[in-house]
């Protein structure tokens, strides 16, 4: 009867153990970006996606800044590049920096002080510092005009060392950069199927899954990110298994524990 409670013991001790293995080991997965670019030695080219330069759209935020020889003539346009999201006007309180920019009005318009109402909608940058530099020439002597987005917004979640909304300082940005910025996919980040979602000019949107482990990625639609753009790094089953270790261990202490209570009172019982 004795060795029937022991080999009982052991058995629930011997069931702890598989199954405390099971939750606490992940499937291996490979993590390695471009696994089918070869070795060292070996070249390989790739093709990479054209860039095609965003057009200015209804509600943009863009900083214009107007230089010439007498810094105190152009300030008031200068000036006009008022903060729009921040602390101090009840934005998000983030460690990303404050916009500040001319707000491209439902028509399509800018308001620039002494320049006066630009319409931009539908201009690139680089257009868009033509027009206004070709009203300035109208104020000023050969001025020198930057025109940029103060709000290229893209926004990273999921499986990434630093989730957030990130500001990017131009709209020349890429799907690597953009993982860069947000510290790189954790070790429980899927590599082979990540989600973004592009915003299409009607207000739909354009869900695209990415392979991380493809070189194929550079030639593609998604590499070049587009304003507004929202990357998802979904987690692998190692992370689910990662969360439950914690749990895992926690009842198989408490079962050993009751198992070597239960050895005990048999012993006692048998003596």
């Amino acid at each position: 009867m004795r060795k029937k409670y022991l080999l009982n013991s052991y058995f629930i001790l011997f069931i702890l153990f598989i199954s405390t293995t099971i939750f606490s080991c992940a499937t291996r997965k490979n993590i390695k970006y471009f696994e089918d670019i070869p070795d060292s030695g070996v070249l390989k080219t790739i093709p990479i996606t054209a860039y095609i330069e965003p057009k200015i759209q209804v509600d943009d935020i863009l900083s214009i800044v107007v230089s010439t020889v007498d810094p105190a003539a152009t300030q008031p346009i200068n000036l006009g590049n008022i903060s729009l999201l921040g602390p101090n006007n009840n934005g998000p309180a983030t460690s990303q920096p404050v916009i500040s920019g001319y707000l491209v009005s439902k028509d399509g318009d800018v308001e620039i002080p002494v320049l006066g109402k630009i319409h931009l909608l539908g201009l690139t940058t680089v257009e868009a510092r033509g027009a206004i530099k070709e009203r300035a020439n109208k104020f000023y002597n050969d001025p020198s005009v930057t025109v940029r987005y103060a709000n290229f917004k893209i926004t990273v979640t999921g499986e990434v060392a630093r989730p957030s909304v990130y500001i990017m300082p131009n709209e020349k940005v890429t799907l690597l950069d953009a993982l860069s910025i947000a510290g790189d996919l954790t070790i429980y980040g899927k590599r082979d199927n990540i989600l973004l979602l592009r915003e299409n000019n009607d207000g739909s949107k354009t869900a695209y899954r990415i392979n991380l482990t493809k070189s194929n990625l550079i030639d593609q639609p998604y590499y070049y990110l587009h304003q507004n753009d929202y990357i998802y790094v979904e987690p692998t089953k190692g992370k689910v298994a990662a969360n439950d270790i914690a749990q895992a261990r926690t009842y198989a202490i408490l079962s050993s524990v009751i198992t070597v209570i239960i050895v005990i009172i048999s012993r006692i019982n048998f003596k």
